[in-house]
């Protein structure tokens, strides 16, 4: 298990870029198995869930080819189906939680899929709900084997129908868009999941030939075509990682450029920032934060404490909340984070308590975060990852801390976050991992 070795108390300064979306890599990924014809991907994010999946793929029988550094091509003329329904590919999807993904286009082409139940964080229950339901009413019949831990599922004759979602499940969203794009007839579905993601996943399945409208609503229209064709499609940048470059640049009272963020995608991401206290500027297509030694949290208009919860679409994103939180722990104020999606997502805070945070854990899904004003740094830590997106703000606590921090795990965080050690280096910190 590896471990990253942090000093904290070093400044940023310089630029950084924002890696490949992580989340929209793993939908439009799996989509490349919608057609047999080659398709081209582009800033793909060089993260372990990413090259997890690219290799299930590539024991799937997709040609895959790396043709630049962050570039792609795939090609899905001549699956391997024994092994698609084999023990080997069952145990490779359970250890992977974007193998869900895999589900739609196997049922849209092969009209039959083999599903476990998938991996990835432990953060809580992830019901499969939605997916299962939203495809059992395009025409798919599932039939859990217990012996084999597995969902088996055929869908001999796929049709289209208006469906309303119990959940605007982002994943649940996207599986079923894949498996009605080849659908007979037309297929509408409310309560749609519309983040950016979903809306590149809809425009680059236009792009193949597929006839998807209400991109960026809630309400989803696909008329169902015969096949689709190859494509070339360019990866959003990560708007998860953005946020965390601008909440490090506050943490450690650093100047930081942040290029080619595509602004327009970010939602209100900026702004709950600037709700923080936190000074931001869009210059173009880049954001800079400069170096400011206090931030105060904004008060809600009667004087009431401020809140941050996450929410669907063009809500707050709940993969920023634990950033959120290690970044008011330095502010000028209260805030209340109310984590609604994940019940144990908030699990992590005793391990900021240690390093000196005042926060108050109310209960699985909330906490109340005093902020220090910089009055009292955070002490040095030894603490361990437990999922992404706590891991990245344990290291963004740790940067910003007084003395060394150990933070082990480390994995986790490879699985969402490029080379991430090296980057922030980069910019001043000192960041060394070891085996």
């Amino acid at each position: 298990m590896a471990q990253f070795i942090i000093e904290g108390g070093h400044k940023l300064h310089g630029e950084i870029i924002p890696q490949g979306a992580k989340n929209e890599a793993l939908e439009v990924l799996c989509a490349t198995l919608l057609t047999s014809e080659p398709v081209i991907m582009r800033n793909v994010p060089d993260i372990l869930d990413v090259n997890n999946l690219i290799n299930l793929m590539s024991k799937m029988g997709v040609k895959v080819m790396k043709i630049g550094a962050n570039d792609w091509q795939f090609q899905s003329d001549n699956l391997d189906t024994e092994f698609i329904t084999s023990m080997d590919f069952v145990k490779s999807c359970s250890a992977l939680r974007g193998s869900i993904l895999l589900l739609g286009p196997q049922l849209a082409r092969f009209h039959k899929a083999c599903v476990a139940k998938p991996g990835g964080d432990q953060i809580g229950r992830r019901r499969l709900d939605t997916h299962f339901i939203g495809v059992q009413e395009l025409g798919a019949k599932f039939h859990h084997n217990t012996e084999r831990g597995v969902y088996e599922i055929d869908a001999h004759t796929l049709k289209g129908k208006y469906i309303l979602l119990d959940e605007a499940s982002v994943t649940g969203t996207a599986n079923i868009i894949m498996t009605a794009v080849l659908a007979e007839g037309t297929t509408t579905i409310y309560n749609a999941a519309c983040e950016p993601y979903i809306q590149q996943l809809c425009k680059m399945l236009n792009k193949m030939g597929a006839k998807i409208s209400g991109i960026a609503s809630n309400f989803i229209t696909i008329e169902g075509v015969k096949e689709l064709h190859g494509c070339e499609h360019t990866i959003l940048p990560d708007m998860i990682e953005v946020g965390s470059f601008i909440g490090m640049a506050a943490m450690t009272g650093s100047e930081l450029t942040i290029k080619n963020v595509s602004f327009d995608d970010l939602g209100i991401i900026p702004a709950t920032f600037r709700r923080l206290g936190i000074k931001l500027e869009r210059k173009g297509d880049d954001i800079y934060i400069p170096q400011q030694d206090h931030y105060e949290v904004e008060s809600y208009m009667d004087g009431s404490i401020m809140t941050f919860a996450d929410a669907p679409w063009p809500g707050l994103t709940p993969d920023l909340l634990s950033v959120i939180l290690v970044v008011a722990t330095q502010a000028k104020g209260s805030v209340l984070i109310h984590q609604k999606m994940f019940e144990s997502r908030l699990f992590f805070v005793d391990k900021l308590i240690d390093m000196g945070a005042q926060i108050i854990l109310c209960d699985p899904h909330r906490a109340v975060v005093i902020g220090h004003d910089n009055q009292f740094k955070l002490r040095g830590s030894r603490m361990s990852s437990p999922d992404i997106r706590a891991g990245i703000a344990l290291l963004i606590a740790a940067m910003s801390a007084k003395g060394t921090s150990i933070i082990s795990n480390i994995e986790q965080i490879d699985r969402g976050y490029e080379n991430i050690e090296a980057r922030l280096t980069a910019l001043g910190a000192n960041i060394k991992r070891i085996n």
